[in-house]
């Protein structure tokens, strides 16, 4: 995923639970969240596993996306998960 693309991603905490974000910048994001200063829910929570991720065109899109993401199971986010992992890239 290149800088600049608004991602919806979800994310494995060693845990066991999933969390699910939106950034502009993954790797970033993502060094923030190992580093305990990503978001209020992951802190502790880490090493994490990137389970899925799809770009979106606009920030609108990708926050409507994540806010439906965030409503599901996590019965639900799994099987957006698997059907990620075989090539698609639903909300």
């Amino acid at each position: 995923m290149a800088s600049g693309e608004h991602v919806v991603y979800i994310l494995k905490c060693q845990d066991e639970t999933l969390y699910t974000g939106y950034t502009n910048d993954l790797e970033s994001r993502i060094r923030m969240h190992e580093a305990g200063k990503g978001a209020k829910y992951t802190r502790g929570r880490g090493p994490f596993e990137i389970m899925y991720t799809c770009a979106f065109e606009t920030k609108s899109a990708a926050l409507r996306a994540e806010y439906k993401m965030k409503r599901l199971t996590r019965k639900e986010k799994l099987a957006i998960i698997q059907a990620h992992k075989k090539g698609t890239c639903d909300e």
